[in-house]
């Protein structure tokens, strides 16, 4: 790939790096307030979908170091702190959509500039990212539409997210 044009795709790449990095903390900490706020299923599949978002990130940062380039670790906006509930799912159902329609764009990027394979990586996150919109515009109406009465219904649920991955230190990888 011509040196401009692969210059380009790994500026899209990292871009789409660093909202995914955004993602990641800002889900996190909504999953620890929501956790905390003993809301447990919607802080279980809020820590779920930003481990999707670690996935993303790292997918990214593998793509942009196959085309030689250094990927990022700038978050693309800061976090927002101490969101209530009833504000983290319109927000995060906003955050989602606009992922989808810069990712599209960055995906058109992709195709202009040669880069079948950066291409398609956008558009199997879009497919993720669009699973993520309609999980939080859901419960989004749910709270619209049902208020304390949905709220009350997933008070103390659980927040446990099953089998924790072992990670690198108890693998014994670190040996």
């Amino acid at each position: 790939m011509q040196k401009e044009r692969k210059a380009k795709v790994i500026e899209v790449l990292n871009k789409a790096r660093s909202m995914e990095l955004h993602a990641i903390h800002q889900y996190m900490n909504q999953h620890y307030g929501l956790d905390n706020s003993d809301y447990g299923e919607l802080a279980a599949k809020v820590k779920l979908i930003a481990i999707d978002e670690m996935r993303h990130a790292e997918a990214f940062a593998e793509r942009i170091k196959e085309l030689g380039g250094e990927p990022t670790t700038d978050l693309a906006v800061k976090v927002t702190k101490g969101q209530k509930v009833k504000q983290v799912f319109p927000f995060d159902s906003k955050l989602e959509d606009d992922t989808i329609d810069a990712y599209n764009q960055f995906a058109l990027i992709c195709r202009e500039n040669g880069d079948s394979i950066s291409l398609r990586l956008f558009e199997t996150i879009i497919d993720e990212e669009q699973a993520h919109f309609n999980y939080f515009d859901n419960v989004n109406s749910h709270l619209e539409n049902l208020g304390d009465t949905f709220l009350a219904r997933i008070a103390g649920t659980p927040a446990d997210t099953g089998p924790a991955s072992k990670g690198f230190a108890n693998q014994g990888a670190a040996e």
